[in-house]
Order: C-alpha cells, then sequence, then structure tokens
C-alpha cells in the first residue's frame, strides 16, 4: 500500500506542479496587459515593473493554488480511471475511500503551506507592490490614499502617542485627535482636540477647541490648558505619516491583524470588519483542502468522460465556492453575522456537500 500512496502522491504533485506554473503564468501575463497603460503612463522603468511582479509571484500563487489543486485532483483520479487502474484497485479490495487519503492528506498539508505562504510572502509582497503604486503610479493608480481614514493609531517614536478618529486625505482636516506623552512610561501630557488641520505654509498643525492637561509622576493633574479658539502647534507628525498608516488588510499577516485588533478593541473602536478579514486568511487557505474533497467524487460519478465531466463541474463548483466567499465577507463586513461565520460559512457547506459526494459515490 505504501507504493500504491507513492504512485498517486508523485502523480498528483507533478500535475500540481504543472498546472500552478501554468496558471500563475497566465495570471501573470494578464495583469501585465491590463496594467501595461498605467506603468507607460506613468513611464516606469522595466527595472521597477520587474521588480512590482516579483513581488506580486507569491499572492498569484496563492490564488493560483485552489484551482491547481482541483485540477491535479481530477486529472489524478480521471488518468487512474482512463487506465482502468481505478478498476484494479478496486477488484483488490482498494475502495475510493483508500485511495482519497494521500491526496486529502496533501490537501492539508497544502492548505497549511498556504496560510504560511499568505503570513509570510504574501503580505509582504503585497505591501511592497502598493508601495510601487503609491510611489510611482501618480496617475491610475489601483491602489490610491484614502479621501477618508478612521481610528488611526500613530507611534513616532517611545515618548508620543497619537489617536485620530476622523482624517479627510483632500482637506487634511482631523477629528477626535488624542495626544499623549510619555517619560518612561508614565504619561507626563495629554492632549485633546476636537479638530485639527494641516497648514502647508507654516508646516505645522492648527488646532481647535483643545485641552491640555500635564500629569505629576503620580498621575495627578497638575496643570490645566483650555481652549476654543485655534492654536498653532507642533505635534511631531504631517499628514504623510497618518496616511503612510492606512495599510490594507492584505498587507498585513495574521500577526499583525491580531496586533490591529488589540489596539482598535483597547481603544473602544469596532473590530468586526478586520476580525472578518483576519479569519479570512486561514478560511481561504482550506479551500485546497475542501477542493480536494469535491474533486474525488466528481470524477467516479459518471464512469464514462468522467475526466472532462470532473474538470467542468469542479470549475463550476470553484466559481460558487468563490461567490460563497464574497458573500461571506459582506455579510461579515455590515455585521449581518459573526466574524467566525462568515468566514467559514462557505467551507462548512462546502465541506458537508464534499462529504456527501464521497459517501455516495461509487467505492
Amino acid at each position: 500500500m505504501k507504493k500504491l500512496d507513492l504512485y498517486i502522491i508523485r502523480q498528483f504533485l507533478s500535475t500540481l506542479g504543472m498546472s500552478l506554473l501554468g496558471f500563475v503564468s497566465v495570471i501573470l501575463i494578464v495583469d501585465l496587459i491590463e496594467n501595461l497603460d498605467r506603468f507607460i503612463d506613468n513611464s516606469i522603468p522595466a527595472s521597477i515593473t520587474m521588480r512590482y511582479y516579483i513581488y506580486a509571484i507569491p499572492w498569484f500563487i496563492n490564488i493560483g493554488l485552489p484551482m491547481s489543486m482541483l485540477i491535479s485532483t481530477v486529472f489524478t483520479v480521471g488518468i487512474l480511471a482512463k487506465r482502468n487502474e481505478l478498476t484494479a484497485m478496486k477488484s483488490n479490495g482498494i475502495s475510493l475511500y483508500r485511495i482519497a487519503i494521500p491526496i486529502t492528506t496533501l490537501g492539508f498539508i497544502i492548505s497549511l503551506i498556504s496560510f504560511e505562504l499568505d503570513n509570510r510572502w504574501v503580505a509582504k509582497g503585497n505591501k511592497a507592490r502598493y508601495d510601487i503604486e503609491r510611489q510611482y503610479m501618480k496617475r491610475k493608480a489601483r491602489v490610491q490614499v484614502k479621501k477618508e481614514i478612521r481610528n488611526i493609531f500613530l507611534q513616532k517614536n517611545e515618548m508620543n502617542h497619537i489617536s485620530i478618529s476622523r482624517y479627510r486625505t483632500e482637506s487634511m482636516v482631523g477629528s477626535g485627535i488624542t495626544f499623549i506623552s510619555l517619560d518612561q512610561g508614565i504619561v507626563t501630557n495629554r492632549m485633546d482636540a476636537k479638530t485639527i488641520k494641516w497648514l502647508d505654509s507654516l508646516n505645522a498643525w492648527s488646532v481647535n477647541n483643545f485641552s491640555i492637561r500635564e500629569f505629576d509622576p503620580e498621575g495627578s493633574v497638575k496643570n490645566t490648558i483650555i481652549s476654543k479658539s485655534d492654536t498653532l502647534l507642533n505635534l511631531n507628525f504631517s499628514p504623510d505619516d497618518i496616511t503612510q498608516q492606512s495599510k490594507k488588510p492584505d498587507e498585513m499577516n495574521y500577526r499583525d491583524l491580531s496586533a490591529r485588533i488589540k489596539q482598535l478593541k483597547e481603544n473602544g473602536v469596532d473590530t468586526t470588519k478586520w476580525e472578518v478579514d483576519r479569519l479570512f486568511k486561514v478560511s481561504f487557505a482550506f479551500t485546497n483542502l475542501i477542493i480536494v474533497l469535491f474533486g474525488i467524487p466528481l470524477v467516479v460519478i459518471r464512469p464514462k468522460g468522467g475526466l472532462s465531466f470532473g474538470a467542468g463541474m469542479g470549475i463550476f463548483v470553484i466559481f460558487i465556492y468563490y461567490v460563497f466567499i464574497k458573500l461571506g465577507m459582506s455579510i461579515g463586513y455590515n455585521g449581518i453575522t459573526s466574524p467566525v461565520v462568515a468566514a467559514w460559512m462557505g467551507n462548512i457547506l462546502f465541506s458537508i456537500g464534499g462529504i456527501l459526494l464521497l459517501v455516495f459515490a461509487r467505492k
């Protein structure tokens, strides 16, 4: 039985390698054609363009893995059936369940690899790509600075911590500001302001309706300044510091998202969207295992033409699966369901469907 496992694994991995290479190549070429006008319009050098796509390869691999896993599963089992090797195995008492063990094991292992790839390389690659877009693609940039950024937390150094509830990038106006100064971990000053506005000509912030409190080492207030008029203050940060903090979730790994969620919760901010994105990093990785569960029985449902039927149905299944992923993210973002349900809804439903197909397929 060990030789049989090795035979199936070798055939699966060889198909996976070729199909993944094909999908990554197609995705890369399509993306290059789609964005070629942006590179030309912004006069981006060939070296920068090449670096951009080197950073994109981990992302292309990650999104190409599920479809490659499906093709590998369908072709591995389909070729066994086409060569009558599946019939020979069954005649020797080897059931479809036993044949499925090495393939599903590979699906689980590759799901773990996909999660690790997403957290180690995809997040870093996406951040580097978006930095290139922000720096070089001033016109027609796919990733632009948002017009309004909410729930901003800056730490310029160990001494200064800034919190801004809402910031308008076009007018450079912020509201709901808290500025805290520390000395060896002890709060020495705290400023709360209703609004701030950046003045380019003076290279300073105009602060309106603010209060400044000074604290002694014991934490008691020793001095308070309250003003409702506009006052120019140097707050040790600029608008560029704010816009650089507006990272997208796919620029952050699981650990970064967890730290961000903890930070937001400590400041009383709703973290539903961030929690959904964090959980999807795990659930999407296990797409590779779920696709395998569907791919195995699809081939053996129809004895004749099982390979073409399995490939066609597999593509349809993965399309519907991606629809469920988007649906789950949408209802999760809007708070209709909990983040856990939103992230794992599609996985659970399709896992049940794949297991049922495997149960009712010809053994």
